[in-house]
């Protein structure tokens, strides 16, 4: 699925301008990496009303949350977690009761608990575990389930997935984060949520089989390797965290010299990159596809290991 069918019913998305607040949009709604009994679904809980809010802060900025007027962290996971933070209390209008706790035993952290959220409409305490994430699919031997590595190839979706819902979605109703919890003043019963929106990258050419565990929507593009990519083949703009989160979106016209510094910084370390295609509409320059640029032995150090 490109970017510009994805787009369609998304009127938030396509009429917001600030990046931040269009990243926002795309949390809202965003199809994930792990669909199950565990699921957090935003869309589930969401007031009618949501994207008016967005374009009302838009045009009042004065009125919108102040984090999303404080300087971006350069981690696209800090900057993922203030997104989360203004979606349950300034969207939802719920109570994060507690972020971030570390759970120790014997001097040794265990995990940590992302977020502690009072629901409203439940009144009942939830810890939601959160990540997004971005994984390339690699064929697996004949008659394999093919792989989903991350860019950098150390991580995979089926490990993280794994760890996701067996590890740190537990710590809460471990003895050690029960502990947590009373020191918090927070005794009463609590419910595992997770939340992993991303994207699944399909090999250039190549249409590999979802994992059963992603929604049927899931955002994608294509990946090829650094030595193949030619400006020739579109308009495109090197991804720049945090624009990896929803589609891309700017005024201007694109500066062919910015993608082709990019991609030759990127051959000459070995770095994979994000690239998307432009197209200009009436809104203007907008995404309409993305591509992983990788090393040309990627994932060699993954597939050996």
């Amino acid at each position: 699925m490109t970017a510009e069918t994805q787009s369609d019913g998304q009127g938030a998305l396509r009429e917001l301008q600030a990046s931040r607040l269009r990243h926002l949009a795309w949390l809202c709604q965003a199809p994930q990496l792990y669909v199950g009994k565990q699921s957090f679904m935003p869309q589930d809980w969401l007031p009618s009303g949501w994207q008016q809010t967005l374009l009302a802060w838009e045009q009042q900025p004065d009125q919108a949350p102040k984090r999303l007027q404080t300087p971006a962290p350069r981690r696209l996971g800090a900057y993922f977690e203030i997104l989360y933070q203004i979606l349950i209390e300034d969207l939802l209008g719920w109570t994060i009761e507690a972020q971030n706790q570390q759970i120790i035993k014997d001097g040794r952290t265990l995990g940590e608990l992302d977020f502690l959220v009072r629901n409203h409409h439940t009144g009942g305490l939830e810890h939601h575990e959160i990540a997004v994430k971005f994984y390339l699919g690699y064929p697996g031997p004949a008659g394999a389930q093919p792989l989903w590595y991350g860019p950098n190839s150390r991580d995979r979706l089926d490990i993280k997935t794994d760890r996701l819902l067996n590890h740190q979605s537990t710590m809460a109703l471990r003895p050690e984060g029960q502990q947590r919890l009373r020191q918090l003043g927070l005794d009463e019963q609590v419910k595992p949520k997770v939340f992993m929106p991303g994207y699944l990258f399909q090999p250039e050419g190549q249409s590999l089989p979802f994992p059963e565990q992603v929604d049927a929507q899931l955002h994608t593009g294509h990946w090829r390797r650094l030595s193949t990519f030619s400006t020739a083949d579109g308009i495109w703009v090197p991804l720049h965290k945090p624009d990896w989160l929803g589609p891309y979106w700017q005024s201007d016209c694109p500066e062919p010299s910015a993608v082709e510094a990019r991609v030759r910084e990127c051959r000459e370390h070995d770095w994979p990159c994000l690239l998307a295609r432009l197209e200009q509409t009436e809104l203007g320059w907008q995404e309409r596809e993305r591509c992983f640029l990788v090393p040309d032995d990627w994932p060699s150090a993954a597939v050996r290991g």
